[in-house]
């Protein structure tokens, strides 16, 4: 039985890519170990079929956190037996790279993103070029590659003269009723970060009638809870936090629309294709998303969602008063859902993964 390896920098319990991939390649033969990070308000690891390790660090973020990150990562696997790494994202390929390479281990990438390229690097010369270095230098050492969208796959494998596959973000298959007898709301799910259209959600919030709900938490959370306590907008919006991906699958079916926000100020942004996205389509969800490539494609194949071009709080407003007064449309949507759900989901996905995993035996 092969060992694999996995490295993330996150604190594993609400990465629901690497749950179901490490779940999948647990369940077909594989050994495997899941490696991430404990922060401070970390809680208990979920039970896995798989095994699961977090580092405890003295710095939370910023270059100290990057660096001491993949010091700990190099010399951890340089102590580990294991046959495989899987280094998910850029920011993990220094250490477990390197240390794969002095092993002569098999190395797969899987890359959550353009790295080099999200908001976050914007302005900052110096940081995306170390990045980009780093990217540079170990992308074409990888024996095999794998990411979330096509746009993301085609500019990766332009830059680099690399095969990268696409394994995309869809959940597992389930038969869930929307149920919205208790509370008509709209939800969004995912990292409260900035270019997520946050902020102009929450100027929409008090001309809609119904309550919006955000799942999770990020670098402007703190930010978002003191617009709307200044907007007086408490009974309005609900922070929910983090969740669970049970707790956060149980709002997902009971929102009546999901929601997918992104300004057009990356190109990470621009070829995205968001696991919420998937989500709200599992669930016979209708979403308001981005007319952004990917969405574009799959909704000209299923009609599920209303695609907007922009993030003015008028046009935010317009689409979800869209689904809330046009009943045909929206009952309409919402049987797309079911049947896009049928074929955009995790059970028909790990297919393909399995296969890229099963090039180097078992």
């Amino acid at each position: 039985m092969k060992r694999i390896i996995a490295t993330v920098t996150n604190d594993l319990n609400y990465d629901q890519r690497m749950q179901r991939i490490c779940t999948s390649l647990q369940a077909n033969g594989y050994d495997v170990l899941l490696v991430g990070r404990v922060r401070k308000n970390s809680k208990a690891l979920e039970r896995q079929t798989y095994a699961q390790q977090r580092f405890r660090l003295i710095f939370d973020k910023g270059k100290l956190f990057y660096l001491e990150y993949n010091v700990r990562l190099f010399f951890f696997l340089l102590l580990k037996n294991f046959d495989i790494l899987c280094s998910v994202d850029t920011d993990t390929i220094l250490g477990g790279g390197l240390a794969a390479i002095i092993k002569n281990k098999t190395r797969i990438l899987d890359a959550h993103e353009l790295f080099t390229e999200v908001p976050e690097l914007n302005n900052r010369t110096f940081s995306k070029s170390i990045w980009g270095f780093i990217e540079k230098v170990f992308y074409p050492k990888y024996h095999a590659h794998y990411t979330v969208s096509g746009g993301v796959a085609d500019l990766l494998s332009q830059k680099y003269s690399i095969d990268i596959k696409l394994i995309r973000n869809v959940p597992y298959k389930n038969n869930s009723i929307p149920d919205h007898s208790k509370e008509k709301y709209l939800l969004y799910q995912g990292a409260l970060n900035v270019g997520r259209g946050l902020e102009e959600l929450i100027l929409v919030a008090e001309k809609i009638p119904v309550s919006i709900k955000l799942a999770g938490d990020g670098d402007i959370t703190i930010k978002l809870k003191k617009l709307v306590s200044e907007k007086k907008l408490e009974d309005k919006i609900e922070f929910l936090g983090p969740l669970s991906p049970i707790d956060l699958q149980k709002y997902t079916a009971q929102a009546y629309i999901g929601l997918n926000l992104l300004k057009n100020n990356s190109i990470n942004y621009y070829y995205s294709l968001a696991n919420k996205f998937f989500d709200y389509i599992q669930a016979g969800v209708p979403s308001i998303n981005m007319n952004f490539p990917e969405y574009t494609l799959i909704n000209s194949q299923y009609n599920v969602a209303i695609l907007i071009d922009d993030l003015n709080p008028g046009t935010i407003t317009d689409a979800i008063n869209k689904l809330l007064k046009d009943d045909k449309l929206y009952v309409n949507m919402q049987a797309n859902c079911k049947r896009a759900a049928e074929e955009l989901n995790w059970e028909n996905e790990e297919k393909k993964l399995l296969k890229i995993y099963a090039e180097f035996g078992r």
